[in-house]
Formats: structure tokens, C-alpha cells, sequence
């Protein structure tokens, strides 16, 4: 028989239209085995939520506010074999809920993620891995966004989002790493999940994206080690303080970012901006419509 799943879909319900969309996708997978859906809403009551179809339960995040906690609070209320994440603005396209728990019996894996579809101004790029295993070291070089919240499935009670993950910043990042430390991460490389970019509510905190960084860091120290890796957090760095205005702080970490890879490409972005010469909006929205990130 095929296991039980877990949908989580966490919500702030200001964006009721879009909900109901990732509730309807969830709801129409072609899946043979049970499939049920907890809608969390953080920071404001259930009753205030709409756009969800009845009978979808609509929880209160009832731990830590934020991302990690409505995560927590999902998988808390689930008795189902395996659990699966989608973010209230993404769509989960045919297929896919069938293709990773096949995956997962097929190799024995603990954790599966698959391939995205990003929308960015009317705009669809796909972006795949070329693997079908992504493990620790490929997690250290690149954040690899296709293994993204909304494509996680694994078994309910393995893991758990950490709820110190300042403003939430980095939560599924380090939630990949975890897993792939344990066993390489099963990855279908088919786009599977639509990807809303420009939507988010994280991509422009830019303090809190510095302080998810830095949190990341201090909890996985190969970050630091890896050149690649390392020139690309300390670019990312660069580019949130100048983003922020804060001059020296970007350009010192620039410098880092370029002694540990001397092509890294987030070191002149941020030092331009730093100058005045382009905003940070703007990098970021030229980046997005060719389906990448700083």
C-alpha cells in the first residue's frame, strides 16, 4: 500500500487566491495512497484564513511564530507515514507526490526533493540539479534552490524545522543539510513544483537574511571551508549590507568573498551597489527573471 502523506502549507492568509491555488494542486495530485492537508496560519487567527476548501484543516501556529513554527505545527498534527511541505505561494504540479514516494521506495532514502519551475515575470525557467542524488558537499557549494521547501518529503518524525532560525531565514536550507548528512537527499530532476519568485516574503529582509546567514555559519562550519561555498555566503553577505546601505561592511566582506574564490560574481554586485551605481531591487529582479537568486 502506499504511505500515508502529510501536506503542511503554512500561511500569513494575505494572499488568500494564491492559497487556494497550492491547497487545489495539493488536492488533485494522482496519488493511490492517503493524502491529507493541515493549512497552519502564523500570526493571526484560523477564522481570518480563507481560500481554503472544506475539508482542509486550518491549524493556528501554536510554537515559536514564524516559518519554522507553523512547519512544526503541522507536522505535529499529522499521523501520517511521510510529510511534505508546500509554501502557500507555490503550485505542485501533476505528478509529482507520486514520482518522489516511488523514488524514495525505490532507493531507500530518507528525504526527497525534485526539480522547480520558476515564475518571475510572466517568465518559466526550469531548474533542474543533473543529479539524482544531491548530498552534503553539493549543499556547501550552492544553496541548489531546486531543493526548495515546497519539493521536501520525508518520514513524519525524522525531521523537524529548527525554530531558532532568526526570522526563519535559512530553516530549509539547514533542514536539507541535516538530512543529507544523515543519507543523500533523493532527487527527481523533473520540474515538478511552480516556484513563485518575486512574491516571497524573505527575498528583501536584508537584515534578516544577514542574520540567517550568519546563523548558518555558526551551525555548519563547512560552509566556511569549502572555497566556493565560502565566497558565495561571504558575496551574499556583501551584497545584504550593501543592500542596506552599510558601505564598509560590504566591501570588507567583498573582499573575503574574492579571496576565497576570486571569480565570485556576488563580490562586484555588491561592491556596485555599495558605489551607488544600481540598486539592490534592481540586481535582484534582473536576477529572478532568469530564474536565479543573489
Amino acid at each position: 500500500m502506499s504511505p500515508s502523506v502529510g501536506v503542511v502549507i503554512p500561511t500569513r492568509g494575505d494572499r488568500p487566491a494564491l492559497l487556494r491555488q497550492a491547497v487545489d494542486a495539493v488536492l488533485l495530485q494522482d496519488y493511490a495512497g492517503e493524502l491529507r492537508v493541515v493549512v497552519v496560519a502564523d500570526g493571526r487567527s484560523p477564522h481570518d484564513v480563507t481560500g481554503v476548501p472544506r475539508p482542509v484543516r486550518v491549524l493556528p501556529n501554536t510554537r515559536a511564530p514564524g516559518l519554522p513554527g507553523a512547519r512544526n505545527t503541522g507536522i505535529a498534527a499529522c499521523d501520517t507515514d511521510l510529510i511534505a511541505f508546500c509554501d502557500d505561494d507555490d503550485v505542485w504540479l501533476p505528478g509529482k507526490l507520486a514520482a518522489q514516494v516511488r523514488a524514495l521506495e525505490e532507493t531507500g532514502g530518507e528525504f526527497a526533493s525534485c526539480a522547480i519551475e520558476v515564475e518571475h515575470g510572466g517568465r518559466h525557467i526550469a531548474r533542474l540539479a543533473g543529479t539524482s542524488s544531491v548530498g552534503v558537499a553539493d549543499l556547501v557549494r550552492s544553496r541548489m534552490v531546486m531543493v526548495h521547501s515546497s519539493t521536501f518529503l520525508f518520514p513524519r518524525g525524522l525531521f523537524w524545522p529548527d525554530e531558532s532560525a532568526p526570522a526563519g531565514q535559512n530553516e530549509d536550507w539547514d533542514l536539507a543539510l541535516r538530512a543529507a548528512k544523515r543519507r543523500p537527499i533523493v532527487h527527481v530532476d523533473r520540474p515538478l513544483v511552480l516556484v513563485r519568485w518575486g512574491r516571497s516574503h524573505y527575498a528583501v529582509r536584508w537584515a534578516d537574511r544577514i542574520a540567517g546567514l550568519e546563523w548558518m555559519l555558526a551551525r555548519h562550519p563547512e560552509l566556511a571551508v569549502d572555497p566556493r561555498g565560502a565566497a558565495r555566503v561571504r558575496g551574499q553577505l556583501a551584497f545584504c549590507h550593501a543592500a542596506l546601505g552599510r558601505r564598509r561592511a560590504a566591501v570588507r566582506w567583498a573582499l573575503r568573498a574574492l579571496a576565497s574564490r576570486p571569480w565570485e560574481p556576488r563580490a562586484p554586485l555588491a561592491l556596485a551597489v555599495a558605489a551607488g551605481l544600481v540598486t539592490a531591487p534592481t540586481v535582484l529582479s534582473a536576477l529572478q527573471q532568469r530564474g536565479h537568486g543573489i
